[in-house]
């Protein structure tokens, strides 16, 4: 195979249709487009969801829920994720942040228990499960709510 003879694979290239060329292209006169109506005129057509008048089924079913306004999102993470650190580090969500550990912590983070910690930390978070809570202090380790 030499690069002059490769081809693109087959029915991967169309060809454009031009249409209102006259009689003889079978696109001529009304382009493909049939005689009147709204699909005939320019800028015709429906819109997305449109079912005729009918009453559509985005407005047939019913609403459901809500969005909680004062709904709080924490960066989660497991206690195997803070192996990464050195002895006797103080982890703050700054340095996770920093180091990569988590993208945002736009309303805090919260450390729970999966995972075997091997490292002696001093953690800081807004939020720890019982389980965290317990692994860290097991190893000596301090964790502090902020």
């Amino acid at each position: 195979m030499k690069l002059h003879e490769i081809k693109p694979a087959e029915g991967s290239r169309h060809t454009r249709k031009r249409v209102g060329r006259g009689i003889g292209s079978g696109n001529g006169k009304t382009a493909g487009r049939g005689h009147k109506g709204q699909n005939a005129r320019s800028g015709g057509g429906v819109r997305p969801g449109f079912e005729g008048g009918q009453n559509p089924l985005y407005r047939r079913l019913p609403k459901r829920g809500f969005t909680n306004p004062n709904r709080k999102v924490y960066a989660v993470i497991n206690l195997d994720r803070l192996n990464q650190f050195e002895e006797g580090t103080v982890v703050t969500p700054e340095l996770l942040l920093e180091v990569g550990v988590i993208k945002n912590a736009r309303d805090g983070v919260k450390i729970l228990g999966n995972g075997e910690l091997n490292v002696k930390l001093t953690v800081q978070a807004q939020k720890f499960s019982q389980s965290a809570v317990e692994k860290i202090e097991a190893l000596g380790g301090k964790t502090e709510v902020i």
